[in-house]
């Protein structure tokens, strides 16, 4: 059994919907970033934590690639070229979409409010929209890797979803169309229900 503590609207979500995806049993504890349940668990107070085994896991992509790794789905097997194609892509979308967005999110309402540069939101709007791009022409088939649905789609669409609420524009015909289906799934749809 696993227990997953967040909130659906942060990165926690991500886990949910492998959870989901997966097809296994969770209890969701939904504390917001930074409370004190959270803060118990991961002194940073970021969400999500997933406990299992009597151990805590921080950290959403660390999450990710434990789940995938022991339920053998969502994600190529360890030491293959395959699995270095999508862990390449992973962390594309974690340096070009993820910490982007971040930045953004840090200077809008997450830093004290004198160490805000609120400009700089152009700057990464226009960076963002490059890098979506350049994801866009290394995509070869319905999928970021391909023909499979893997961890990195679980990301990559909960960036295009936080970019959408950031006001960030998406405007890659490509990934826009990418973002329809990813979203279609019906494991993101039973996770989205649980957004209130």
């Amino acid at each position: 059994m696993y227990t997953v503590i967040g909130i659906p609207q942060t990165r926690t979500f991500r886990v949910l919907w492998a959870l989901e995806e997966i097809g296994t049993d969770y209890e969701l504890q939904p504390h917001p970033p930074r409370s004190p349940e959270v803060q118990t668990l991961n002194i940073s107070g970021k969400v999500p934590v997933l406990q299992t085994d009597g151990e805590i896991i921080t950290d959403s992509t660390a999450i990710l690639t434990f789940l995938a790794d022991r339920h053998s789905d969502l994600t190529a097997p360890a030491g293959t070229l395959a699995r270095a194609r999508q862990d390449a892509l992973t962390h594309l979308v974690l340096d070009e979409l993820d910490a982007v967005l971040w930045t953004a999110a840090r200077h809008s309402f997450i830093l004290p409010e004198e160490r805000r540069v609120p400009a700089v939101k152009n700057s990464l709007k226009w960076e963002f929209a490059q890098s979506l791009d350049r994801l866009a022409e290394r995509m070869s088939g319905p999928f970021l890797t391909g023909k499979d649905f893997t961890i990195a789609d679980i990301i990559c669409t909960h960036c295009l979803n936080w970019a959408r609420n950031a006001k960030f524009p998406v405007e890659n015909e490509a990934i826009l169309d990418y973002g329809k289906r990813m979203r279609a799934r019906p494991a993101f749809q039973r996770v989205t229900a649980l957004v209130k």
